[in-house]
């Protein structure tokens, strides 16, 4: 796959400009690209009402989603007091048993503890079942997958902390600045309970910093590695002393701060974590690290070795950068001025990003309107596909882009896809969902709406399907559906439409959005 792949962008044309593509320009197949880029893919009816809004209004409406009214996240949907800190009372007690060998009271605390734990894992699954299901059912898709994106990029896991409210918390704190400033998420994140129990900060002390956070704040979250010294470094840690939490409130401990003056990044003062945080936003390299993330994310990879490819890249980029700085940081503007760029739009660009497996399940759910089953096994899946919510495997994020195709990841890839269209269950599995039949009728309803006769044909539904699945037709793919048609009736029933689906979705270029 990944030679074709790289044969079929090397070919195409890639434009630098970020003039706003024509309403002229704009049809299908641009709407289909921007529902997969800034969001998780569309039905038919999604994509052609997005074609006929025209590029400025189909941008605006993905991207100013306040306007769509859609339910909040209600923070009583979790149980907050699962890993709550024991009270005053509570540690009296099990410092008395200790001190006086009660053995018997000692485990009773310890069991309380375990079952609090194990409580919690629970909670977390429960959490992954949550935003997997609001990922497939939000009208506001680019809220969500901006969502997904800082979960990334300011990645911490559960697996660390250990504290699913935390996670719930910090979940809720990417949603509600998702496309707003990014420097305001910068000043967040060093309040956040999550984050400064994941890199230590809460070890803190101004007589000995824990330089954790400080080096990932500047060489993940903004500047990138070299663009800061050593001595940035643990002049950082000396910010952020006395940066930590109290069950689930962020508390600044003015004792555990380091007050004096310190110089980061030729920024000298006596520098708190604010103070911190403005030195890196006001220097240049975090504007263009970020603009590489966002590029990355939504357009493509970056640097490809493809040289036409990587200069178009690179003035796109250097683009992103000074509409970040000129924004303030403000994101709405420079995802708008992206998504309306011809760049966005170009041949190289689309179809050629491969699908995270949230892209995967929850854009095959959206974009086809299949039954969610079990959004338990769906998670699971996702997992072994190596994306699992709320369990990023380090600091850095998900690697993303090739990483996520391997022999064992395609198989699962496929088997999800097929589970989500016939319901068959993964080995292992209890069938549940057997009876919830998939109906492909609204994935050609604006088929038949408009060519009434051709979706009684079936070359015309296969090139279609192709366009509609994997964004081009294709005569050698088109004649090994027609030839299943044939094979099974030469009729175009529901299973036969259903198995030419599955024929689509299980050919490399599915794999890629």
């Amino acid at each position: 796959m990944a030679t074709a792949h790289h044969r079929r962008a090397a070919s195409t044309d890639v434009t630098p400009s970020m003039k706003r593509i024509s309403t002229e320009a704009f049809g299908f197949d641009e709407a289909r690209h921007l529902l997969w880029r800034a969001g998780f893919g569309g039905t038919p009816q999604q994509i052609q009402a997005l074609a006929s809004m025209g590029p400025e209004r189909a941008v605006e409406y993905i991207v100013e989603y306040d306007n769509i009214p859609y339910e909040s996240v209600n923070s009583s949907d979790f149980d907050k007091d699962i890993m709550r800190p024991p009270t005053q009372a509570e540690r009296q007690a099990y410092a008395r048993a200790r001190r006086e060998n009660d053995e018997e009271a000692v485990a009773r605390v310890r069991a309380m503890r375990q079952e609090r734990q194990r409580s919690d894992r629970r909670q977390v699954a429960q959490m992954q079942n949550w935003w997997l299901k609001r990922l497939i059912e939000t009208p506001r898709p680019l809220e969500e997958k901006m969502t997904l994106f800082w979960h990334g990029h300011f990645a911490t896991s559960y697996r660390t902390i250990e504290d699913s409210y935390h996670m719930f918390m910090q979940n809720q704190l990417f949603r509600d600045n998702a496309t707003g400033n990014y420097g305001e998420l910068m000043y967040n994140i060093i309040r956040d309970p999550a984050m400064i129990a994941y890199l230590d900060n809460n070890d803190s002390r101004k007589d000995k910093p824990n330089e954790n956070l400080a080096r990932e704040l500047m060489e993940l979250f903004s500047l990138g590695e070299g663009n800061y010294t050593e001595r940035d470094i643990k002049e950082g840690a000396r910010a952020l002393t006395g940066y930590t939490f109290q069950d689930d409130e962020f508390v600044f401990q003015e004792r555990n701060h380091d007050d004096g003056v310190k110089r980061i990044l030729g920024k000298r003062g006596r520098l708190d974590g604010d103070g911190f945080v403005t030195a890196i936003l006001e220097n240049r390299d975090c504007s263009r690290y970020m603009a590489t993330k966002l590029y990355r994310f939504f357009v493509g990879d970056y640097p490809t070795g493809a040289t036409e490819a990587d200069e178009a890249a690179k003035r796109v980029i250097s683009d992103i950068a000074s509409n970040l700085l000129r924004s303030r940081y403000e994101l709405r503007p420079v995802l708008t001025r992206l998504f309306e760029s011809e760049h966005f739009y170009s041949g190289a660009v689309r179809n050629e990003k491969i699908k995270s497996p949230a892209e995967l399940v929850v854009g095959t759910i959206r974009s086809l309107l299949t039954p969610t089953r079990d959004l338990g096994v769906l998670s699971d899946a996702m997992n072994l596909m190596g994306q699992d919510l709320f369990f990023p495997p380090s600091v850095a994020g998900w690697e993303g882009g090739r990483s996520w195709i391997n022999t064992s990841t395609l198989f699962v890839r496929q088997n999800t896809t097929c589970f989500l269209l016939t319901g068959r269950m993964p080995r292992g599995y209890h069938d549940e969902s057997r009876n919830d039949a998939y109906s492909p009728g609204p994935a050609l309803a604006t088929l038949r709406e408009a060519d009434p006769a051709g979706a009684r044909e079936a070359e015309r539904v296969a090139s279609y399907l192709l366009k509609l699945l994997i964004g081009r037709d294709s005569a050698t793919y088109r004649e090994s559906l027609t030839e299943f048609v044939a094979d099974n009736g030469g009729r175009l029933t529901d299973p036969v439409i259903t198995g030419m689906i599955l024929l689509v979705s299980a050919m490399p270029e599915y794999q890629l959005c």
